[in-house]
């Protein structure tokens, strides 16, 4: 496992790299073409990771509600973060690998909900869901790239 959680910190850090020199502005633009803008496939990778493994096994996810709610999969972005609120939201997408790394060394993920995804994969476990997770963040990570290149 300690691969699956190298490469989510590196999806991660890859992820924070493309946010460099972008204003507030351009992380909310909606270019022609697409759904949502950077600020939203930012914090939907950060929700999205947090239901499939912490939800999944039964336990509290480290993201506030609200931010699960407005992220979750199925939403478009209604919300307009702050500098503030999105640095918040960096911390998070930056520390939470650590801490699902330290959990699950930890023991806590003693149960899983099966969960059949829209790629028609089911994940069994919180193994498969560490690995299902890397490949949807990776989905994430070409579509901002793809959308930086228009704002």
């Amino acid at each position: 496992m300690k691969t699956e959680f190298d490469i989510l910190r590196k999806s991660r850090a890859l992820f924070l790299k493309e946010l460099e020199g972008l204003t507030l502005a351009q992380l909310h633009t909606i270019p022609a073409g697409f759904k949502n803008h950077i600020a939203w496939n930012v914090a939907h990778v950060l929700v999205t990771q947090q239901l499939l493994h912490y939800q999944l096994s039964e336990l509290n996810c480290l993201c506030p509600d609200d931010l699960i709610e407005t992220h979750r999969k199925g939403t478009s972005p209604t919300v307009t973060f702050s500098e503030e609120e999105f640095e918040e939201i960096k911390e998070l997408f930056a520390g939470l690998p650590d801490t699902l790394q330290e959990d699950y060394e930890a023991g806590i993920f003693e149960k899983y909900t099966e969960y059949p995804t829209s790629t028609g994969f089911v994940i069994h476990s919180i193994e498969e869901a560490i690995s299902f997770n890397n490949f949807h963040e990776g989905i994430h990570y070409g579509i901002v790239r793809a959308i930086k290149k228009f704002v």
